[in-house]
């Protein structure tokens, strides 16, 4: 494969749509009209976007790095902001601020962490799988199926994984329920919508690269960071 001119722009794009939509999900829930979201929704979906893309246009493999360096990169913003919060505050920030103000803002718990990590590995690899696989089926075809196809699983693994990992036990049952039901129907809605956008991005960057992966009989295992080929 050609060396990719764009790829790191793209990671970086997605590190920092997964770090912002993090610290905003534990920060707020909000409404509107008849939905209830925690407030990483609203920028969350473009990661799948972004997802899609990668695959499509770079294949699996380098999707695969992408996602475990997200993956890290979300632990080490969730491990710091954790720290921070355990160390003892300067007495005037105590004063004027304090702790009970930033432990409010950035609400992160085990839980949140935990949830965020493993919603987002699961979602993420399930959409980055069904993507690779539509296409070697498809043989490139029909880019719309594969695109909302993938967001419908992969959104659905990490919409759930999040939130009852996250939220089940600590909300109301049937808040906890509300939020997901309202973040899948989003997220889909997002990427459905974006579409057109999507293959705008995928057939500029296919152009730009010179590259359109088809990852037939590539190793699809998540792990499998060094294998190539089954």
């Amino acid at each position: 494969m050609k060396s990719p001119k764009y790829l790191d722009l793209l990671l970086a794009l997605l590190v920092t749509v997964l770090i912002v939509s993090n610290i905003a999900s534990a920060a707020k829930i909000i409404t509107l009209g008849p939905f209830t979201y925690d407030a990483g929704t609203l920028l969350f979906p473009l990661s799948y976007i972004f997802g899609d893309v990668l695959t499509e246009v770079y294949g699996y493999r380098p999707a695969r790095r992408v996602i475990w360096i997200g993956f890290v990169m979300i632990a080490i913003m969730s491990g710091i902001i954790l720290l921070v919060g355990a160390l003892p505050g300067e007495t005037e920030w105590s004063r004027t601020v304090g702790q009970e103000a930033y432990d409010k803002i950035f609400s992160l718990t085990p839980r949140i962490v935990l949830g965020s990590l493993l919603g987002y590995w699961s979602g993420s690899f399930a959409n980055s799988i069904v993507m690779t696989r539509l296409k070697t089926r498809t043989h490139g075809r029909m880019l719309w199926l594969r695109t909302i196809a993938s967001t419908i699983l992969g959104e659905g693994f990490d919409t759930a994984v999040f939130c009852l990992v996250a939220f089940l036990g600590a909300l109301p049952n049937e808040l906890v329920w509300s939020i997901i039901v309202s973040n899948y129907i989003f997220k889909v809605g997002v990427e459905v919508i974006f579409t057109p956008l999507t293959y705008l991005i995928v057939n500029t960057l296919k152009r730009a690269e010179g590259i359109d992966a088809y990852d037939d009989g590539v190793d699809l295992n998540p792990f499998a960071l060094r294998s190539n080929v089954k």
